[in-house]
């Protein structure tokens, strides 16, 4: 399988997926919405209970930051999947011949 690769996250996105938990919202709706793996949000919610977030000085974090952020993630995600069912219909296709 292709490994993806690794998606870095600012720091100000990481502690702006805190608050939203923190605000009350689902960890799993929060992930779908930013689109993050939930082990993602809960090692940033970990490290944030322990002090390890955000520990430098903290620059504002703009709408289109956070969008574009989302949406690297959610390309990197589909084109996963898109690989997937590359394999998928090469697969079933030897196997109907």
């Amino acid at each position: 399988m292709k490994k993806l690769p690794r998606v870095s996250y600012t720091t100000e996105f990481k502690l702006a997926a805190v608050q939203l938990v923190e605000a009350g919202r689902k960890p799993a709706e929060v992930c779908r919405e930013l689109g993050v793996i939930e082990q993602t949000l809960h090692n940033w919610l970990k490290a944030h209970r322990e002090g390890r977030l955000g520990h430098h000085q903290v620059k504002a974090l703009t709408p289109d930051q956070m969008e574009l952020s989302r949406l690297r993630a959610e390309v990197a995600r589909l084109k996963m999947e898109a690989e997937i069912l590359k394999k998928a219909a090469a697969y079933f296709a030897r196997e109907s011949l």
